[in-house]
């Protein structure tokens, strides 16, 4: 069987720990990768030159490409360019949606709050290459962004002998400022500090590489980041109304990005689960990436689990905090009501976790690692801050006089009373 079946009941600590304390695996790299920063931050271009041989083994030319990607858009597939508009503009809708309105109001007499949001001016979006091209991953980043009102967007994409066309495409429909032909630690040191070619940013976002998840560890502090986030996730909760093959496909979707993905199903009917154990057997067969598909399933993360009640099986999905949670069930919106902790929900038989990878218009870059216990994935919010407006009468302030001067005493803070009191005492004069 290419996928463990296990009952919740019989998992012990080391396996609980499995599923519940999973990491990105940046520890390992996180000497070489400050090592990197660092030089990337003193010797700007040079540096990024020298790594990029070095650890893609191309010798780049320009480093920026903003004139590739508007070339890629105008030379690619009209099927692909389709899709890839059909995407952004999906992605664009649901994300404008999103966008707060500023407010001020009348909290009592003379007292008036508000709130303003404003955009930050220059962030970077990393997009992924590797083994596999990720245009989604673009549109994902930078889409909001935009949307958001930022003002200058950078990317930074590996680079490679024949930099892919679709990818490059989406970044530019997507609507990129400016594109630096650079990936790793050194593609983020380059945006958090700046070189001879890339802008420097004020806040860095998108999903790498452990190389690029521990730069951003390393740099976070200097530049903000959206958050630290591992390989792929899914849990997908089953009853026995669900089609077994349905729940495999998700989870052989979702092992099929890394070797290191976490896969899980989690059901209340034990048919389901082993039947489920032999759809994801017979759908790996010999597909592209097979071979990272089965490491996968095979890892100690992933599994295929039989619950006692479908109360165990959404108190095993609500600790383990999932990136990605499909349910597949008669009462799957009662189901949602009791788990809290996960980064995007996926209802019923019609929607696979594809959908949202791609083009539903959700997000796709999503907290890993258990981080959805506190954070949600990426969006508008992301790329905007928050500032906070008040205003008080002369007779706001006398309401809110003996309030603040007694806990500003209390505080041992003087001068704070003192400034209160002279505003009240300058009133009573007048």
């Amino acid at each position: 069987m290419t996928i463990d079946v296990q009952a919740i009941s019989d998992l012990g600590p080391d396996d609980r720990a499995a599923f519940f304390e999973r990491d990105a695996g940046i520890e390992a790299v996180r000497g070489d990768v400050r090592d990197i920063v660092d030089r990337v931050r003193t010797e700007g271009d040079v540096a990024v030159r020298e790594f990029t041989s070095e650890f893609d083994g191309i010798e780049v030319g320009n480093i920026e490409i903003t004139d590739k990607c508007e070339r890629a858009a105008d030379e690619v597939d009209d099927g692909i360019r389709n899709a890839i508009e059909t995407a952004v503009a999906n992605v664009r809708e649901f994300h404008e949606a999103q966008l707060p309105d500023d407010w001020q109001r009348e909290f009592s007499e003379g007292r008036t709050l508000g709130r303003r949001f404003r955009s930050l001016e220059r962030v970077g979006v990393y997009v992924p290459g590797g083994s596999a091209a990720y245009p989604s991953s673009a549109i994902m980043g930078i889409v909001p962004a935009v949307v958001a009102g930022v003002d200058h967007v950078s990317v930074v994409t590996p680079p490679a002998d024949e930099l892919n066309p679709v990818t490059l495409a989406a970044i530019h429909i997507a609507g990129a400022d400016a594109v630096y032909s650079v990936g790793g630690a050194q593609g983020i040191a380059g945006l958090a500090y700046g070189t001879e070619t890339i802008t420097n940013v004020q806040k860095i976002v998108g999903p790498g590489n452990k190389w690029v998840t521990a730069a951003k560890a390393e740099v976070r502090g200097d530049v903000e980041i959206d958050f630290l986030a591992g390989p792929s996730e899914v849990v997908a909760v089953a009853d026995e109304s669900a089609d077994p093959a349905l729940v495999a496909a998700e989870l052989v979707a979702q092992a099929e990005h890394d070797p290191n993905a976490s896969v899980v199903a989690v059901t209340d009917n034990e048919a389901t689960a082993d039947a489920v154990a032999v759809a994801v057997d017979e759908q790996v067969g010999d597909r592209d990436r097979a071979e990272i598909i089965r490491e996968a399933l095979a890892n100690d993360a992933s599994g295929v689990l039989h619950a006692r009640s479908m109360s165990e099986a959404i108190l095993f999905t609500e600790a383990y905090a999932p990136e990605h949670l499909s349910i597949i069930a008669d009462d799957d919106e009662s189901i949602l009501e009791r788990i809290d902790s996960a980064g995007s929900v996926f209802l019923g038989p019609n929607t696979p976790v594809a959908a949202g990878d791609y083009a539903s218009g959700t997000n796709h870059v999503l907290p890993t690692n258990g981080g959805a216990r506190v954070a949600g994935g990426l969006s508008v919010e992301t790329f905007l801050r928050s500032t906070t407006v008040q205003r008080l009468s002369a007779d706001g302030l006398a309401d809110l006089g003996e309030t603040i001067t007694t806990l500003a005493d209390a505080e041992g803070l003087e001068a704070h009373a003192a400034s209160v009191r002279l505003r009240l005492d300058d009133e009573t004069d007048r």
